[in-house]
């Protein structure tokens, strides 16, 4: 069972990394945005952050590297409409050498609501094998630091259970 959704005020409390208008391009049958594309809003929502990390695209294209996309799920909360604005909020919930487990809180700043959470377990990965890879040191060292803060927030993540790095 997911533990119930943080307030507002707690969910902005975290570090904002990205903000988009929603287009009509996003608009489904029902009127809303189609679910589709908040996989889209999370996965540049992903780049802002890991680029916050210092993963960068250069950093990548330097060391032959970039990141693979383990697991993921959206838990839907309340609809987001064409023309609303949402903003992405981060919460890093663990780690191991390879991986990073953490959590996109996507906010209607038009609603003024928490419109969805999105879990993720993303691994560093060395391209020049394909395969996983442990951190670089100095990357490692930059989330440890956003892991001590975050880790002491006083609220659970709502995390599904079942996903862990």
């Amino acid at each position: 069972m997911r533990p119930a959704v943080p307030s507002l005020e707690l969910v902005t409390q975290l570090p904002m990394v990205y903000r988009v208008t929603i287009p009509d391009r996003y608009r489904d049958k029902m009127g809303h945005m189609n679910m589709r594309y908040y996989l889209e809003v999370y996965d540049d929502a992903g780049d802002a952050l890991f680029e916050s990390f210092g993963l960068t695209p250069a950093f990548y294209r330097e060391n032959g590297s970039g990141g693979f996309d383990l697991e993921h799920h959206i838990h839907y909360v309340n609809e987001v409409h064409i023309g609303d604005t949402v903003a992405v909020y981060a919460r890093l919930v663990s780690r191991s050498a390879k991986r990073l487990h953490y959590l996109l809180f996507m906010v209607n700043e038009s609603r003024q609501v928490v419109a969805s959470i999105f879990e993720c377990v993303n691994s560093y990965a060395d391209l020049t094998i394909r395969k996983t890879a442990p951190y670089p040191h100095e990357i490692a060292r930059t989330l440890d630091g956003i892991l001590v803060a975050h880790q002491q927030l006083d609220w659970d993540a709502p995390v599904c259970g079942v996903m862990g790095s």
